[in-house]
């Protein structure tokens, strides 16, 4: 613990990423799953949605005879240790997986992996890379409005204390006035907007989504996150923690994930799609539909089991929880552009 007075981008990077303390890199830590449940966590079908679209991206790009899948924030390995179960041998012989991950390489997990604290080198791969909840921890820093409406940079400490500091300027003034709407700058009619608003600047984010683009030679990229799009940013931004499963107030001590939402459409390329994760899934054949009530009278045991997948599959596309997260997907090449359009059919 320090007095020390730190943008949160600088606060939350120690944070979660220290070498020692790092809630994130701490040696003998839980890792994300021990604190929050993502998608991956849910159910297996997301690993297999995930393995079908990887099939798809392998068909686009005709088989090619070494295939990526590269996963960003890799977590303990859960997601590529679920798509390599669901995927046929015949993909599996050719498949190179690549956890990115900051953490330490958790044990027992399968020698196939390649385990790395960087992205691999630009133009090196071809095949898909997720990120799933990966842009969220990507450490940016906050700003807040002051009594005269001018946006300044939050300052915090590591007791979670918070102090408004330097005015935004440069780049990063430049994207919220981009990217950030309703705005935190004067109005055409030169009214200062009040003072308490709140926002994120996602630059860093932009920057790290595009170098993660830059990994693939060909195929597909996609990011899944939370997420909200211009016209409709949180007055008040969305900066929060977790620890032990609940949200919490942030505090960048290293006690508790610090995660703000996605700008994805600010992190989108110019060929990007954005859909819903409901509708990515839906496209992907996951679906929360009831099994038909005759097959309780002639299977039970196969209805309860058909029972437990439709009630994953429908937490998994609930449009009020994780189905409402963006889905970001940005083709390299022409191959999996066309994959995109076939999804419209």
């Amino acid at each position: 613990m320090t007095n020390e007075w730190r943008g949160w981008r600088d606060a939350t990077e120690r944070a979660l990423y220290g070498p020692d303390e790092g809630f994130y890199t701490r040696p003998g830590g839980p890792g994300p799953a021990g604190h929050f449940r993502t998608s991956v966590h849910v159910s297996p079908l997301y690993a297999g949605a995930v393995a079908t679209l990887l099939c798809r991206v392998d068909a686009a790009l005709g088989h090619p005879g070494e295939l990526a899948l590269i996963d960003m924030g890799a977590g303990r390995g859960e997601l590529l240790t679920g798509v390599l179960a669901a995927l046929p041998e015949e993909v599996v012989a050719r498949l190179r997986p690549c956890a990115v991950e900051r953490a330490a390489r958790p044990e027992g997990l399968d020698p196939r992996i390649d385990w790395r604290a960087e992205l691999p080198a630009e133009g090196s791969a071809t095949g898909l890379l997720f990120a799933n909840e990966w842009l969220d921890n990507v450490p940016v820093d906050v700003v807040e409005t002051d009594a005269d409406g001018v946006p300044r940079r939050v300052l915090v400490r590591d007791d979670g204390a918070e102090r408004l500091g330097d005015p935004v300027d440069g780049a990063d003034a430049e994207w919220l006035r981009r990217w950030w709407s309703p705005p935190l700058s004067s109005d055409a009619a030169g009214q200062a907007p009040p003072p308490g608003l709140r926002a994120e600047i996602g630059r860093p984010r932009d920057e790290a989504w595009a170098r993660a683009v830059r990994t693939l030679r060909a195929g597909l990229a996609v990011a899944a996150d939370y997420a909200h799009e211009g016209g409709r940013r949180p007055p008040f931004g969305t900066l929060t923690g977790f620890r032990d499963g609940r949200e919490v107030h942030p505090v960048p001590d290293g006690s508790c994930d610090i995660t703000a939402h996605v700008a994805l459409d600010a992190c989108a390329g110019p060929s990007a799609r954005r859909l819903t994760q409901r509708a990515a899934l839906h496209a992907l054949g996951v679906s929360g539909r009831r099994p038909p009530l005759a097959l309780a009278a002639g299977d039970p045991a196969g209805y309860l089991r058909a029972l437990g997948t439709a009630g994953a599959a429908a937490e998994l596309t609930d449009p009020a929880g994780l189905g409402g997260f963006g889905w970001l997907l940005e083709p390299v090449g022409g191959a999996c552009a066309g994959l995109l359009k076939e999804w419209d059919a």
